[in-house]
């Protein structure tokens, strides 16, 4: 029954995409980011069912989209220089086999941050695209929320709708991912206009937000716990009474207390005793090694190029070390995985990798300051939603930077395709301001020349 319902929606999905081409790009994201063809059994699971509405998006687009308020960017042009870099790289990796496998997937995803923003020319389409995103992520969302109130739960043991570590499924991410986008939740609620907003859309907006929040207690992930405080603590820009958020932060936080259960709060405690603790001491091992190989390798090693080090994990005993005596442990592992996008990026496309990822991150947050800046006094009541959605990507985008401090997610799509949506909004407002002739916040058209008004009037 469940392969039939994934058959019939996308079906339906595809189907409409023929009478509206935008819709095959709304297909391809819940694709991206649910993968029903691994939830499937037989129907789908076979049938390279990504690749083709992949083919269908961009072919659509090129045939019968409208492309003449398309507008090109300039971290467009950086996703395409880092697109080309690791192409080169993996030419030359140091683990040929294990990169083209990773390869597989990062190019469509760099193509696709790419391609999307051309195709995001009005609001209503940058709104579907949203809306589709968090629906999409909201659905694994909503599953592990549920099973973290039936008091499920557990590192490594909370089984979303897919039992493997696949995209989101993993349970670090998809903390990360789940408390980096509750201020496009939050935003959806005030200035959505696909549902329009009322107490259904607002209890559903707030149901799914308390779903993301008690995703890091039911993976166990300390980075959703620190993700979950740095969005609070970024919160602070958008409140109006800050004192009262303050208070009420610090009381929810003592009531939760109590309910959470110890196997959380006792993996919590290693945030700050990590030095007893295998897994963060381990990380840092990777980490120096990493560090030291890129010293030698300043262009990077290729995709998994970490398969290859060979650590010395010295750690401090703890309380369930049983004859270490107070004294340090020392163990030796290999081939463990960065756990940090950043030392990601440096082992695997070295320094000149590192730099244009870290540019593209950083052109983002400045341009969405600036947007937030410019329609924030804006009194034009179609302009509303531009400054909190500008603010709204740009503390997801945070989180993220945050998130990838402890978590391998350098090229993960869910976060490509919100970096598109800054793009694509970025690149609207600047097409509508240029079109318009106007000042946003000035609130009044911008002075032309007598000549040009009056043939403006008669036209």
């Amino acid at each position: 029954m469940r392969d039939i319902a994934f058959v019939a929606f996308l079906f339906a999905f595809i189907g409409v995409g023929f009478r509206k081409p935008f819709l095959f790009i709304l297909c391809f994201c819940y694709i991206d980011i649910v993968a029903p063809q691994r939830l499937s059994y037989f129907l789908i699971n076979s049938i390279p069912i990504s690749l083709i509405v992949f083919i269908l998006a961009i072919g659509g687009w090129l045939v019968l989209d409208d492309k003449r308020d398309t507008r090109w960017s300039g971290r467009q042009v950086l996703l395409v220089l880092l697109l080309i870099y690791c192409g080169v790289t993996t030419m030359y990796a140091d683990f040929p086999v294990e990169a083209q496998d990773k390869w597989s997937w990062v190019w469509k995803a760099l193509v696709w941050a790419i391609f999307l923003p051309l195709t995001l020319r009005t609001r209503l389409r940058i709104e579907s695209l949203i809306l589709i995103m968090l629906l999409s992520a909201g659905s694994i969302a909503i599953a592990g929320g549920l099973k973290t109130a039936a008091g499920g739960g557990g590192y490594g043991e909370l089984q979303l709708l897919l039992n493997e570590n696949f995209g989101l499924y993993e349970g670090s991410i998809m903390s990360t991912v789940g408390i980096a986008i509750i201020p496009l939740i939050l935003w959806y609620r005030r200035h959505g206009t696909v549902f329009p907003p009322d107490w259904r859309v607002s209890l559903f907006c707030f149901a799914l937000c308390f779903a993301c929040m008690l995703l890091p207690v039911g993976t166990q992930a300390r980075t959703g716990l620190v993700c979950l405080v740095v969005l609070a603590v970024l919160s602070l820009r958008a409140v109006r009474h800050r004192l009262l958020y303050v208070a009420g932060i610090g009381m929810l936080t003592l009531a939760a207390i109590p309910f959470l259960p110890q196997s959380y709060t006792e993996r919590m405690e290693t945030i700050q005793g990590y030095k007893a603790d295998s897994s963060a001491s381990t990380r840092v091992a990777v980490w120096k090694w990493t560090w030291d190989y890129a010293k030698d390798h300043p262009f990077g090693g290729g995709f998994n190029a970490f398969l290859q080090n060979q650590l010395r994990v010295e750690r401090q005993a703890g309380a369930n070390d049983e004859g270490a005596q107070g004294g340090p442990i020392v163990y030796e592992d290999k081939g463990r995985a960065y756990h940090s996008s950043y030392f990601e990026m440096l082992g695997e496309q070295g320094y000149p990798g590192l730099a244009l990822w870290l540019l593209l991150q950083a052109a983002g947050l400045v341009q969405m300051e600036r947007l937030r800046r410019r329609y924030l006094k804006t009194r034009r009541a179609e302009e509303q939603w531009i400054a909190p959605l500008a603010t709204a990507l740009q503390h997801g985008h945070i989180v993220y930077m945050v998130g990838s401090l402890f978590v391998g997610i350098a090229f993960q799509p869910f976060i490509y395709m919100m970096l598109a949506l800054e793009i694509g909004l970025s690149t609207y407002c600047r097409r509508r301001e240029r079109e318009a002739g106007w000042r946003p916040l000035m609130a009044r058209p911008a002075q032309v020349p007598a000549r040009q008004s009056f043939s403006n009037a008669r036209s």
